[in-house]
This record gives structure tokens, sequence and C-alpha cells, in this order.
């Protein structure tokens, strides 16, 4: 890969860069740069100048570009997923005549077939460009989501939905991935926050068209039949203009010009977490496995998405049980969605402001404990049903916990192998929590539901302690990492400039190096693919 980027810069720039990047090599260790990023192959040991408007300038760029995929795939997920609920109150459960669990069962397999494969995700997402997986990804799911309208009891579709879960299994790490490549620390909640809110935007969307399509009288289809072909279809379709826009990182950006693919990967320098590698290293991935901090993040995804499960699954069984009739229970359904998108982007936003996100994580706790102590604890009379609804319509603060998990996740992980290891284990708890929260809803237990909300409320308080002992831990790791630069001659404490609102150059600090009496800078590890462990310039955020 570097060879064919080497082939994209002339003869005369190679010729003037060559000193440069001869004395890059002096104190780069050699065998560092052979398995560095791409872009410590691109940029040597050369800082570009980066301005302000450059950064704003390549920034826009990229989110006309990657972001607006980002974000289309997405939504076709959440609304591919969710699909299942909305066909439910058109009659999937008569028609397919379903019984008992199974149901359940049909919401939860799909997450066995992400249990499945992720393990193999880990190495596929390293080894195989964004720009050929992702497409394959969607075109997949979009084929499985096509052949559950062709099934017509539950055998039929459990297989179905099993593959649907099976090839949406890399969504969301892949997505992670890239965001952590193309865009600086400070960046990364809102980016995250902005596919991630189609969550919301695809329940308004979703429960809208499912409105529509429910009313489509057909004497060959059920209704659900209809629905799950039209879904089905567009996320078909949607995978070849992916392949065509989309691009496997910033140093190879065709959307951008050759000297502003130098300046998009400069300005990414301060992240210290590297563009991107083809190379697995089985390293990384065993240090990700080894440390707390991993265990601490698969543990509040998977008490977070077991109260996820309850919207995605149960919402609008829960809204039918207040006794509306099913086009009325679609539409009292948006507005869930809309507070889900209020609650994403806000507690990004605040993420981003207040440069910290335990500490939001755990505020947006307590409106979820309760929403599930009133749904708990109310009847199910007439006269409670603005209540019931405003109980349902809070616990969407739960959907504002998972992208400041995924950019919590995504600014304390460095090395492109262990950030490929540790969203595979996000990926794996979520799927686990959405296996156990729909288990915990037994059609028995309707219109109440008293079992499954009572466990849910119970996940949340124990959530709030983890989120506690999580920010406990960073600080530690970052008191750690001070003894570390210390040790190395380097300052103590370090400005985080990958943090900073707005961009800011990182200054040329030159140390002394005890290499040969070489010098090296701050910000030279910045490419070389250093786990957040090896790089002792690294800085942990809250």
């Amino acid at each position: 890969m570097a060879e064919q980027q080497s082939t994209e810069y002339s003869a005369a720039d190679e010729k003037a860069d060559m000193a440069h990047n001869e004395d890059a090599q002096a104190h780069i260790d050699a065998e560092k740069l052979k398995h560095a990023d791409l872009a410590a192959r691109i940029l040597g040991d050369k800082q570009v100048v980066v301005t302000p408007e450059d950064n704003k300038r390549i920034l826009q760029k990229t989110d006309s570009i990657i972001l607006v995929i980002l974000c289309w795939v997405y939504f076709l997920q959440i609304l591919d997923k969710s699909v299942l609920g909305y066909s439910a109150v058109f009659g999937l459960q008569t028609d397919t005549h379903l019984v008992g669990s199974q149901y359940s069962l049909i919401g939860s397999v799909g997450y066995f077939g992400q249990i499945g494969i992720l393990p193999f995700m880990t190495y596929i997402m390293v080894r195989v460009p964004p720009r050929i997986l992702m497409p394959i990804l969607v075109f997949c799911w979009g084929a499985s989501l096509t052949g559950m309208a062709g099934a017509k009891d539950y055998g039929g579709l459990i297989a179905a939905r099993f593959l649907l879960g099976l090839f949406e299994a890399g969504c969301l790490p892949l997505f992670t991935l890239i965001t952590m490549s193309w865009y600086r620390r400070a960046e990364q909640p809102m980016r995250v926050a902005a596919f991630y809110g189609t969550n919301g935007f695809s329940t308004i969307i979703g429960s809208a068209l499912a409105f529509g399509l429910g009313h489509i009288q057909s004497s060959v289809l059920h209704s659900y039949q209809i629905i799950f072909l039209f879904f089905g279809l567009i996320t078909v379709i949607s995978a070849f203009p992916i392949l065509w826009k989309l691009d496997n990182s910033i140093g190879e950006a065709r959307f951008l010009s050759e000297e502003d693919r130098l300046k998009g990967i400069e300005r990414l320098r301060a992240n210290q977490q590297g563009t991107g590698t083809t190379e697995f290293k089985w390293h990384q991935a065993l240090e990700c496995l080894l440390e707390p901090k991993t265990y601490l993040f698969f543990i509040m995804t998977f008490l977070l998405n077991v109260a996820a499960s309850v919207a995605n699954t149960f919402g609008p069984l829960i809204v039918a049980g207040l006794g509306f009739d099913p086009y009325t229970s679609s539409l009292l359904n948006m507005p869930f969605g809309a507070v889900q998108l209020i609650t994403i982007f806000v507690s990004s936003w605040a993420a981003y402001n207040f440069k910290n996100k335990g500490y939001i994580l755990i505020i947006i706790c307590l409106p979820v404990i309760l929403g599930t102590g009133l749904l708990y604890g109310l009847g199910r009379t007439s006269n409670l049903n603005g209540a019931l609804l405003f109980a349902y319509y809070i616990i969407g603060f739960t959907f504002g916990g998972n992208p400041l998990i995924v950019a919590w996740i995504a600014a304390n992980t460095a090395g492109h192998t262990k950030k490929s290891t540790v969203m595979t284990c996000y990926q794996i708890a979520s799927s686990v929590g959405n296996v156990v929260g729909p288990l915990m809803f037994n059609s028995a237990d309707k219109p109440y539901y008293k079992n499954g909300l009572k466990g849910t409320m119970s996940c949340f308080c124990i959530l709030f302690v983890v989120y506690i002992l999580q920010i406990l831990n960073l600080m530690y790791l970052n008191k750690q990492k001070e003894k570390q630069r210390v040790a190395n001659g380097k300052p103590a404490k370090l400005r985080d400039l990958s943090m900073m609102k707005h961009f800011e150059q990182a200054n040329d600090h030159t140390l002394a190096s005890a290499e040969a009496g070489h010098h090296a800078h701050l910000g030279d590890q910045a490419f070389l693919d250093m786990t957040d462990q090896e790089n002792d310039e690294f800085v942990y955020v809250l």
C-alpha cells in the first residue's frame, strides 16, 4: 500500500523531501516505521503547517463525504433492526402463527449471529479496507431483510433475522474505526452523535413509513411483508453508491488534493492514535483483553443495551398495550424518536464543550431510572396514559449513552488492532445486552412487563456505579502516564491539543534522545501505530 501511495507523488516532490526523510529515518526506529501507519510513511518526520482555515476546509470536505456515508448507513441499520417492532404492530405474530416467546427469540437471534462472527470481525476489519468491507456488509444485510418478506413461519423468520444480525455485526465497530482515523478527538463525539443520532431519526421516519405502508391493501402480501421488502431493497441499492464514494483513509482520500491529504494527516497528529494500517498485531489484541478499562467498557455497554432493547423490540408493543390501535401506536412512537435525537445531540454537545464524557453519562442515567420506575409502578388505566407515555419517552435518554460510550472508547484507545479489538468487545457486549433484554420481557407479562422493567431499572443502577469506577480508573492511568513521561525525559503534563475546540498546530518541541545522540520531537510517535499503553505521550480522556 505504501508503494502505491508513493507513486502519487511527483519526482520533484520526492527529490525535495529526500533529504528530510533521510533525517526522519535517523531518529525514528526503522523497525517501528516498517510497522507504522501509512501516514508515517508518507510524512516521515515532516510536520506540515496546517492553518485554522486549512483545518476547517478539510473538516468540511471530510464531513460532506465520510460523515454523510456513515449517517446514511447507520440510519439504514437502525431502521432495518427496528422494522421487526413495526411489523409486530401490523400482524406479524398473528400472520406467521408465533406463540409464547418465539417473537422474543426472533428479536434476539440476530445478536447471536453477531456474537458468533464478531471475533473474526476483529481480524477482518484490520485486514479488509473499509471501502470494500462496508458495501459488502450493507448489501448482505439488505438482502437478508428482503428475504424476511418471504418468511411465512417462525423458522423462516428466525433464519433471515440471524443472517441480518450476522452482516450488521461489523457496522458500529467499523464506523468507530473510521471516525478515529478521520477526525480529531475533540471532533469525534459530535460525529459519533451525527450517525448515532439517526437512531432517533430512523424511529421517526420508520414509524411514519410503517404507518403508510401498513395501509397498503394487497391480496398477495401481508402488511409486514410489504414493510420488509421496502426497507430491505433500499438497503441493497445503497451498497453501490457507498462503494463508489468511500475512501480507505485520509492519506488516500480522492476528494482531497495531494496537499490537503498531507495536511489532513497532520491535523490528526495530536490524537496520538494513528490513521490505520492493514497489519494485524496480536500483541495489541492481547493488551486490549488484559486491561481493566476494556472490561469496564464491556460491562457498561452490556447494561446499557439491555435497556435499549426495551425500546427497539418492545417499545411499540408497550405503547400498543396502552389501548391504542396499531396506526396510533406507530405515530405515538415518533416522539420517542425525537427524545432520542435530542438527547444524543445535547449530551454529545456537552461532551464536546466540557471535554468530559463520564460525568455526562452519569447524569443521563437518572431519567431512565425514573422512567422504568414509573412504568413498573403505575397501572394501565386510560387516565394514566399521559404519565405512562411520559415514562416511556424518557427511557429514550438511554440512547444518549451509547454514542458517548463509543466516543469514550475511541478517545481512550490507540493502536489499530487494539482499536478493532476493543470495538469488537463493545459490539459483543451490545449484542449480549440485546439478547438478554428481550428475554426479560415475556408476552405472558403484558401489558405490565414488570419483570423486564424491574431488570432494566436494576441494570441502570449498577451502570451508575460502573461509570464512576471507569472515571477513577482513567484518572489513575493518567497519573501513570505522567510518571512514564518524566522517566523518559519528557514533561509530566502535556497540553492535549486533540481535545481543543479549535484546531491548534502542534508545537515542534525538540527533546534530547538517548539513541545515538539524535533528537526526537513530541508527536513523533503519533503515526507509529503504538497503543495507548506503549505511547508515553497519550493522554486519557475522562
